[in-house]
């Protein structure tokens, strides 16, 4: 449950980001994992330390980081050279390939239900992004569809060597989000020209942006990653878009269409089936 509250904060990423005009990519990127940042300094100044725990190391930091900015750029890149619906769809891969390469991780077994509700999930999420209508792929935008495809990969292995190594602290996420503050600051300053937010409004969505969906939401990712069912909380990703578009529609940024009632259908019985034992657990018959 800690795990998908990451993924009920990656709901409110659109509409945030839509908020904020017209900040370039990679100064965004630097502003809100600044403030994620901060969301993790505030968060480990409060919390009780076990009194064994190690600092992060140099090298899980740069590693953590590296793939949090790769991810983001790769993703960026991937908009900027393939149409945004299919470069989206092939980007939003990675729940399911979490559920498909968790069989990979040591003590983790794929069940038919796991498989099942994740190609669900995904289904709704076609639903949502093309609204029903199809779409087609173009030749020209090879490179894009590469890129999308790496930004996949990227975050399912962030996701699953978070569970390998259980026993980093959550606390290493402050050093990947400050890790990638830098680089996404790097990156700005090369390829970007400075635009600051010229509004309340969009300070705020900057702000809420830095709080939630890029802030708190990489920690709880983290913990449940590390402690929690890897393929429910795959599977349950879908959720994200969805919640997405409803946030949306509620905020009249997009319109109402019988194709996500569709999804909804599609994407909550995934995560129901993906859930299967841990519904289903506890309520067998006791034995006299």
């Amino acid at each position: 449950m800690i795990g998908f509250t990451a993924v009920l904060m990656w709901a409110l990423l659109a509409l945030f980001t839509d908020a904020t005009g017209n900040i370039p990519p990679f100064q965004l990127a630097c502003m809100t994992f600044f403030i994620g940042t901060l969301v993790g300094v505030v968060w480990n100044l409060g919390r009780k330390k076990p009194a064994a725990e190690k600092p992060v190391s140099l090298r899980v930091a740069l590693a953590g980081g590296g793939a949090l900015f790769a991810y983001h750029a790769l993703y960026f890149a991937a908009l900027k050279n393939a149409p945004a619906v299919e470069a989206s769809l092939i980007a939003y891969l990675w729940p399911l390939l979490i559920v498909v390469c968790s069989a990979l991780l040591p003590g983790e077994k794929l069940g038919w239900h796991h498989i099942i509700g994740a190609l669900a999930g995904f289904t709704g999420t076609i639903l949502i992004v093309t609204g029903g209508k199809g779409f087609t792929i173009d030749p020209d935008a090879t490179l894009g569809y590469a890129l999308a495809f790496a930004a996949a990969f990227t975050w399912t292995g962030y996701s699953l060597i978070s569970r390998k190594f259980a026993d980093v602290p959550t606390k290493s996420v402050i050093a990947y989000c400050a890790v990638t503050t830098v680089l996404a600051l790097v990156a700005h300053l090369i390829f970007e020209k400075t635009i600051m937010p010229d509004s309340a409004v969009e300070w705020m969505a900057v702000i809420g942006l830095g709080l939630l969906p890029v802030g708190a939401a990489f920690y709880t990712w983290d913990f449940g990653m590390k402690r929690g069912d890897v393929q429910v909380i795959g599977a349950s990703s879908y959720a994200a878009p969805l919640l997405s578009t409803i946030i949306l529609i509620a905020f009249g940024s997009a319109l109402f269409s019988w194709s996500i009632v569709l999804a909804c259908l599609l994407i909550t019985f995934g995560a129901m089936l993906a859930a299967k034992n841990i519904i289903l657990r506890g309520k067998k018959p006791k034995h006299l």
